[in-house]
């Protein structure tokens, strides 16, 4: 059942579209990734979608209805720029923020003790918000943006600023919502992330989707550039067999090679293995950072 769904949303500013044209699905426990460079549309879009703002054209439907205020019961959001206020106790703003999306003050005080055990914090209970560091305010937030148990959860930069541990944490977390029914609208810079949860995608570019779909299928539209050789000792002479346009050579072995044409991968491997063992040998398909730097032509920093 698709929990989520935009029809052909637009969204002007004046004479500026922010949002053209843009139709995409969510499934219930589907986790959807919205990607795209500062400025693409991507905050615009969830802003539309949570009923923030109204698009101009087009139609954003929940479970098969239009918004309604009944609806903000079930979305649940973690922004980019995190809300909590820093002078307040962690147990009083978010049972607060719960109440007000439906749920009972005993209800709420269980759920957000429940998620403080989850993230190992229970003695965060009665802690100010600024008494944390950066990552556990950012843990409170996205306490905060499920303690209502939402059925959609738009998720706006969930990992920036955790360390590695937390992001895992907070992985793990994710991918339980999802077994759990939820659907997750996912916007990041970090295409590795995307690649980890998301099976399907849209990349917008100044307003426009330029690419969606599986991200399987997509990859498969796009050819494979890039050989993974290692070997026991040095092999030389890759560097002049025909479609081979760069080798690098890695710091803790073995060789990163681009080429311009598939045929030159065999010729890679023949050459290694008459030279040297070869431990690894590997064609590897383009990354999601590859493919939106190839389609959007800059950085996705």
């Amino acid at each position: 059942m698709e929990s989520l769904k935009l029809e052909h949303v637009v969204k002007q500013y004046g004479d500026k579209t922010a949002v053209n044209q843009l139709s995409l699905k969510v499934e219930e426990g589907e986790i959807y990734g919205l990607l795209g460079a500062n400025g693409a549309g991507k905050t615009t879009t969830m802003r539309m979608v949570l009923g923030l703002i109204y698009p101009d054209g087009g139609e954003i439907s929940y479970n098969g209805k239009p918004h309604s205020a009944e609806l903000q019961q079930i979305m649940g959001y973690l922004p980019e720029e995190r809300g909590l206020y820093p002078k307040v106790k962690v147990s009083e703003q978010i049972t607060y923020l719960a109440q007000l999306r439906g749920v009972s003050k005993k209800q709420a005080d269980k759920n957000l003790r429940y998620w403080l055990e989850r993230f190992e914090v229970p003695e965060y209970y009665d802690k100010k918000i600024e008494e944390l560091s950066k990552g556990n305010q950012q843990k409170m937030g996205f306490i905060a943006a499920v303690v209502h148990s939402p059925q959609i959860l738009i998720l706006d930069e969930a990992f920036s600023g955790l360390d590695p541990v937390n992001v895992e944490l907070l992985k793990s977390t994710v991918k339980e919502l999802r077994d759990k029914g939820t659907s997750i609208l996912f916007s990041t810079h970090r295409m590795e992330h995307v690649e980890e949860l998301c099976q399907n995608i849209t990349i917008m570019h100044r307003s426009n989707p330029i690419i969606q779909g599986r991200l399987k299928e997509i990859k498969g539209r796009y050819p494979r550039e890039q050989v993974i050789l290692n070997t026991t000792s040095e092999v030389t002479g890759i560097e002049n067999i025909a479609g081979v346009t760069k080798v690098e050579p890695q710091e803790q072995g073995g060789y990163v090679i681009t080429i311009s044409d598939a045929s030159a991968a065999q010729l890679i491997l023949q050459t290694a293995m008459q030279q040297s063992v070869v431990e690894r040998f590997e064609i590897k398909e383009p990354t999601l950072n590859q493919i939106f730097i190839k389609e959007v032509g800059e950085s996705n920093e």
